[in-house]
């Protein structure tokens, strides 16, 4: 006997969504986003179920990216921030890596290392229009390129900036005003870009460039939406990946006034039956989810009561007098989607995903695609 939870993970959901992608990006070339373990989906996993139609491969850690060299994948590979000390430059020349240079730290390093290895190393130069976290300012890019172009080491040069406000309108203007900042910047440059993440893609065509230019597809190839508060994932015929599945482990018959779980944060107005599900916060399940939270019991759905803990969530069963141990329960997947999840918890299908624990077994399964 084993605990009955489980994550199924739809290779063939993911083709469909990288073909999405792909439709929406136009003549540009997309980087599948394979960083955080393919967002909780299996770095490897994902990369061979994308081997055949991938044009490259981005994420941020250098190991992930030699085990999919490794694993026979030849695709360009991107990494995402770069290197983090001089040690690894040598290791992206033996794998042929290309690497981000977010900093004039890294640039320096980059320009007076000398690998051991013949090889250049192409370049993405990240420029920060506005999100302020990684990439370099207007006053540095003159220095950076003139570096970089006297290098023999570097290879092909690729402009790169990451949007904040792709996924909301929070000031109306959407890209706008980081596009405005971009042209100012590259003004005499002529060098590919890379723009357009998930929600630029599906958003905002402007961002995509040519067939030289790379767009970045990352949680939209996970069958969630970018935005799911403007439109949803099914809008834009994304396909979930993981279903989070579990069984009723007991059921129970509350009287009013009874309470649930930890701190009894629910109280029973009328008589009703409760189901437990074998699944929680060390699974995870968002902690912070609260009642009402929908989940589906035989195919029906039912709101969460009270506080998850650890190994277990309970449900309302009221309406579904026919469940009982053993019935199936979906906690996200087509039926409730993990956006909905996500929200009711306060946060988003990126973290419901990259959080699914070590212990939770995963089955890879290929389900038909219709229509």
């Amino acid at each position: 006997m084993t605990r009955p939870i489980l994550a199924r993970i739809d290779l063939a959901a993911l083709r469909h969504n990288y073909s999405v992608a792909r439709r929406y990006a136009g003549s540009a070339r997309v980087w599948a986003v394979l960083k955080a373990d393919a967002y909780g989906h299996g770095l490897l996993r994902a990369a061979r179920a994308l081997a055949d139609s991938a044009d490259g491969f981005a994420l941020i850690e250098i190991e992930g990216a030699i085990a999919l060299r490794q694993a026979g994948l030849r695709q360009p590979i991107l990494l995402l921030e770069g290197f983090y000390a001089a040690d690894e430059i040598p290791l992206i020349v033996e794998y042929s890596l290309t690497t981000v240079i977010h900093s004039l730290h890294q640039l320096d390093l980059l320009i007076r290392s000398a690998p051991a290895k013949d090889g250049r190393v192409p370049v993405y130069l990240k420029l920060n229009t506005g999100m302020n976290r990684l990439g370099l300012n207007a006053n540095e890019l003159d220095h950076a390129i003139h570096a970089l172009n006297a290098a023999a080491h570097v290879g092909a040069i690729t402009l790169m900036t990451h949007f904040s406000d792709a996924d909301c309108d929070r000031d109306g203007r959407g890209i706008s005003q980081q596009m405005g900042r971009l042209a100012t910047m590259r003004s005499e440059l002529t060098h590919p870009v890379s723009l357009a993440n998930s929600a630029a893609l599906l958003r905002y065509p402007e961002s995509l460039g040519s067939d030289v230019d790379w767009a970045r597809a990352g949680i939209m190839l996970y069958g969630s939406s970018p935005f799911p508060e403007l439109r949803s994932a099914a809008e834009f015929d994304l396909r979930p990946v993981m279903t989070l599945t579990s069984e009723l482990i007991s059921v129970r018959d509350l009287a009013p006034g009874d309470r649930i779980g930890y701190g009894g944060t629910f109280v029973a107005v009328a008589p009703m039956k409760v189901g437990v599900v074998a699944c929680g916060y060390a699974d995870g399940y968002p902690r912070h989810a609260p009642t009402g939270t929908p989940v589906l019991v035989e195919g029906r759905r039912c709101p969460t009561l009270g506080r998850v803990s650890m190994d277990k969530i309970c449900v309302d069963l009221t309406a579904i007098p026919g469940a009982g141990i053993g019935s199936p329960v979906v906690l996200w997947g087509r039926d409730p989607p993990a956006d909905e999840v996500a929200a009711a918890a306060d946060t988003i299908s990126y973290e419901l995903f990259c959080a699914l624990a070590a212990r939770v077994p995963v089955v890879e399964i290929e389900e038909p695609i219709h229509g």
